[in-house]
């Protein structure tokens, strides 16, 4: 049987052309090539398995016909591929703005817009379509737009050149990251996914939490967290855990649209979550000129504190609610996890690389080896054939599907610079906001939000990055503070209502209305919405400083974000009043945007704290009381 699924493998196109994608990944990342070398042909290698994996379909369309536009869009692509290795040499060698175009450079140019355009349709949506259209108008048409909008716009010509014959358009800073980190992060993730890596992580959250308060949620959180580290993917983290978590927080006495939104925030979360991170986190460390490494640990203390504060939230809520733990039974039908326990190694090989100082996808290609290798470890973890076609299979599809969308955002990097809109931009913000931090920092918060409704986290972020950060920097924010505050945003943008892309997918698996869980999970989001204005204000949570300051920091965020958490919650040993709610809300939101060590920031905690301490010990106080009142009647 699995050598005939080896031979079914073998006759699927898709199969074949995506093994030859991996293959030339592992080439270029042994024997880099020029960059109009790898990149072009990082982006042909996306496209053609892109058409072949989302073929067009359409009910009014004869299916013969969807057949033939489908052969015409990859014949197109591997045309466009065939320009670049036959001009490779003129267009390494040409001057821009000084060497010619010529008519063969319009035809291939256009025709890869065309394509990442609908190539971006398919893995995506129109949402990220209308944007990319949007750019590509004011690129033409900017001369007829009124005040600061206005600038003479392009002809076709330098058009093209500037998105297609450089690396400052498409085959720029995202094309560079995709071929550079993302694909070898996402083999690892597809990989490590087929040798049950995501179930590993499902099953030690149950024994982990499964018999706590809330535990069904907790489970949600933990393994969500876990896989999310690992997927970088809200939706795809969504998928493949929320099939298993939003049924067991519903058989436990949890409404359908709030499990969904618990598992929605959950894997949205995941982004934030070193070691992988989002997909975004690695156009970051291209635009920021770090180490992935480096980016990584700077997130891993608002992540801990986003998933903290989401924690005790849902155990406070739970408490409130009266909602049940999982029975012991129910722990019970989980799979042993010693026997399992190896295939944690992966992970743990992955941040060894990483701590130790090897690149990123040195890193991920060691990791992705030790996830082949590791279930020979035990003779009940061995992967058969099939399992390893599946992370063949896998690998090559999702990078495509990432590939090509931030491959088209490499339109709005080229036009927002080219165009100067960027730096227009962030003028009409400074003279919007006053010259105010505050004002300044919530316009850009507001904008990504809005940007990230039904976008991808990376497109969100590199047009957010683009626009809002220069204005930022203006302000004196550190450029990994702006980058980060940007990045938090956009992440969180997937459960922001209307649109809300990880609430929609968690609504689809809980059979749930898709707007009450959007309201649900961007309801808990608020536990954590504020913890980027921390970290504006405070270096230290990014990891800036010395060890004595970092852990201040931390310390210092955790205690803000557990006061804002117990107001959602609504617990303190006994359900707190409303009033008392606001107070200690309003006392975790100033200590958490308030610098650290300030007379604000010391009054907030000691307030907010004092508050919540009364009111449990009022709590045990009437408990106490009311135990004594029943012994002296039973003894009555």
């Amino acid at each position: 049987m699995p050598a005939e699924n080896l031979k079914s493998a073998l006759r699927s196109p898709a199969f074949v052309i995506g093994c030859a994608f991996i293959a030339f990944q592992v080439w270029i990342l042994f024997d880099a090539q020029q960059p109009m070398l790898q990149r072009p042909a990082h982006v042909v290698f996306a496209l053609v398995l892109l058409f072949l994996y989302r073929p067009l379909s359409a009910d009014w369309m004869p299916r013969s016909l969807c057949i033939a536009i489908d052969a015409l869009l990859i014949a197109a692509s591997l045309a466009v591929g065939a320009y670049y290795l036959g001009e490779f040499d003129r267009l390494t060698t040409r001057m821009e703005n000084v060497s010619p175009i010529l008519t063969i450079d319009i035809w291939a140019g256009t025709a890869l817009v065309l394509l990442l355009l609908e190539g971006a349709r398919r893995a995506v949506g129109w949402i990220l379509v209308s944007v990319l259209l949007v750019f590509i108008a004011y690129a033409f048409f900017g001369n007829v737009l009124p005040g600061w909008l206005s600038f003479r716009g392009f002809d076709l010509e330098p058009a093209i050149e500037i998105s297609t014959m450089t690396t400052a358009g498409v085959l720029g800073i995202t094309t560079s990251t995709s071929a550079d980190f993302i694909f070898y992060f996402i083999m690892f993730g597809a990989f490590y996914g087929a040798i049950g890596g995501g179930q590993l992580f499902i099953d030690l959250a149950i024994r982990l939490a499964g018999r706590a308060v809330g535990g069904p949620a907790k489970t949600a959180i933990i393994s969500s967290s876990l896989m999310g580290s690992i997927s970088g993917s809200a939706v795809a983290n969504v998928v493949s855990t929320g099939v298993f978590t939003i049924p067991l927080m519903k058989r436990c006495g949890m409404k359908d649209h709030r499990a969904a939104g618990v598992e929605a925030i959950a894997s949205t979360g995941g982004q934030l979550m070193p070691p992988v991170m989002g997909v975004a986190a690695f156009i970051m460390a291209e635009m920021l000129n770090m180490p992935y490494g480096q980016i990584a640990l700077a997130g891993l203390i608002p992540a801990v504190a986003f998933y903290l504060a989401l924690l005790l939230v849902v155990d406070l809520s739970a408490r409130r609610g009266g909602q049940r733990a999982m029975t012991a039974e129910e722990v019970a039908r989980t799979a042993p996890l010693l026997p399992r326990l190896h295939l944690l190694l992966p992970p743990v090989v992955l941040v060894f690389a990483l701590v130790s100082g090897y690149s990123a996808a040195y890193s991920a290609v060691i990791a992705t080896l030790a996830s082949i290798v590791t279930p020979f470890l035990r003779r009940s973890t061995w992967i058969g054939l099939d399992g390893f076609i599946g992370g063949l299979r896998e690998a090559p599809k999702q990078a495509a599907e990432v590939a090509i969308p931030i491959a088209a955002i490499g339109l709005v990097i080229a036009v927002a610079v080219q165009s100067n809109l960027a730096l227009k931009f962030a003028g009409s913000l400074l003279t919007l906001s006053e010259g105010s931090i505050y004002a300044s920092l919530a316009l850009a918060m507001l904008g990504c939000i809005i940007m990230g409704m039904g976008l991808p986290t990376v497109a969100a972020y590199i047009i957010g990055a683009v626009l809002y950060v220069p204005a930022m920097q203006k302000l004196g924010l550190e450029p990994l503070a702006a980058h980060f505050f940007i990045f938090y945003y956009c992440v969180l943008s997937m459960v922001t209502p209307p649109v809300a892309l990880a609430s929609f997918a968690a609504a689809g698996v809980g059979n749930s209305s898709a707007m009450k869980t959007s309201m649900s999970a961007f309801g808990m989001s608020l536990v954590a919405f504020f913890i980027p204005f921390g970290f504006v204000f405070d270096p230290g949570i990014l990891w800036q400083g010395t060890a004595a300051e970092i852990g201040l920091s931390a310390l210092g965020l955790m205690v803000a974000t557990a006061l804002w958490a117990i107001a959602f919650g609504g617990w303190c040993g006994k359900p707190l009043a409303m009033s008392l709610r606001v107070v200690i809300g309003l006392a975790g939101l100033a200590a958490v945007i308030e610098p650290m060590g300030s007379t604000i920031w010391f009054t907030a905690l000691a307030t907010g704290w004092g508050i919540a301490l009364a009111a449990f010990l009022a709590s045990r106080a009437d408990l106490g009381n009311f135990e004594s009142r029943v012994f002296v009647q039973a003894a009555e």
